[in-house]
């Protein structure tokens, strides 16, 4: 494995002349230097350290999201993909080399993404193929992908064997999709509809009723990904906010100098590096797969710390926070932490569940 110095130097050279602010564009780079391969060294999870450094590099040069529609792909589609056949294994190989564009369908439309048992997006299977119906909401790189990745119920039971994973191609007729709007410039956020959407036998993945499963497994992949990225954004919030408090005049100094300033950044600092303290054991693991309450630990930890540092850097900006690109448009958006993967509340409500294993003796 390429020290991660090597690595980032990698990313930067890869990304060198290419317009940062195009998903796409930033997607075929990283494809075409291999990185987006070489996350996999065990051919099916990203390895975390190298995962880390390509969101760190991402975060310090691209808009949110930009770096959000890299994040969902590496994270969670592409360890989906693994070992599929067919189309999706078509899928797969394109994405690697940076020429295909996966989207994640998982958020039913008007449904609640914390409630999956509950989606309505429904398959009807046959020996000759599968009719789809329904629609997902907020799907990251819904406007500009090649394919969706659609969870959908084969079975009315509301139980977690009821649901499957299909390959859907954007361009297939049935298929309608709708921006989101102005949110996440980058992300390709939208909204899909399907409406009859005929699909041959081999759009199905894996065999029926282990989605659900696979995609509880995968999610924790996801929340180390959004906590490895949660950190890079705040330690580069705050060496900004550092430098901007010490050229910013006051009285006879700096707003640098005057301790109740620094105080408010240094709890800023502790919060930061208790996030670290959470994801540094992850960083040396072989394949960022995390237990299902450590998961939840860092995502609850990521979205409440990106919240606090980005809340007190428009404080002590000021007016200077809402510049294009500022902590405040910043804080904005990275509310999704909070909400994307799992929303914070119920994330606490499984870290409770844990309470005699994480509140036991000291060891």
């Amino acid at each position: 494995m390429p020290p991660p110095g090597d690595q980032a130097a990698s990313v930067r050279a890869a990304l060198s002349g290419v317009d940062l602010g195009d998903p796409g564009a930033v997607w075929r780079a990283l494809g075409a230097a291999g990185i987006v391969e070489a996350l996999y060294p065990d051919g099916v999870q990203p390895d975390p350290r190298r995962l880390s450094v390509l969101l760190t590099e991402l975060d310090a040069r691209c808009p949110l999201g930009v770096t959000l529609s890299v994040c969902v792909q590496v994270a969670t589609v592409l360890p989906l993909l693994a070992g599929a056949t067919g189309p999706a294994e078509r899928a797969r190989r394109g994405m690697l080399r940076g020429e295909t564009v996966v989207a994640l369908a998982v958020t039913d439309a008007g449904g609640s993404g914390s409630d999956l048992l509950d989606a309505a997006t429904r398959v009807k299977l046959g020996d000759d193929g599968a009719v789809l119906d329904g629609g997902k909401d907020w799907i990251t790189n819904a406007t500009s992908c090649d394919a969706a990745l659609v969870l959908a119920r084969h079975r009315e039971a509301r139980h977690f064997t009821s649901f499957c994973w299909l390959l859907v191609p954007a361009g297939a007729p049935g298929v309608t999709v709708g921006s989101a709007g102005r949110a996440f410039a980058g992300s390709g956020v939208g909204h899909l509809r399907f409406a009859g959407v005929a699909l041959g036998p081999d759009a199905v993945l894996g065999r029926p009723g282990r989605a659900l499963a696979g995609f509880a497994r995968q999610v924790g992949v996801e929340r180390v990904a959004g906590a490895l990225w949660a950190r890079a954004m705040c330690h580069r919030m705050l060496a900004g906010l550092r430098d901007w408090l010490r050229r910013r005049p006051a009285g006879a100094g700096t707003l640098w100098d005057r301790p109740a300033v620094r105080e408010r950044y240094a709890r800023c600092l502790v919060a930061t590096h208790q996030l670290d303290a959470l994801c540094a054991p992850l960083l040396d693991a072989p394949a960022a797969v995390p237990s299902a309450v450590t998961g939840m630990l860092l995502k609850v930890s990521a979205a409440e710390t990106v919240d606090r540092v980005a809340a007190e850097a428009v404080r002590l900006r000021g007016a200077d926070a809402f510049r294009d690109g500022g902590e405040a448009q910043l804080r904005t958006e990275a509310a999704m932490f909070g909400i994307a993967g799992g929303a914070t509340g119920a994330m606490l409500a499984g870290i409770a569940d844990h309470a005699d294993e994480l509140a036991g003796a000291v060891t």
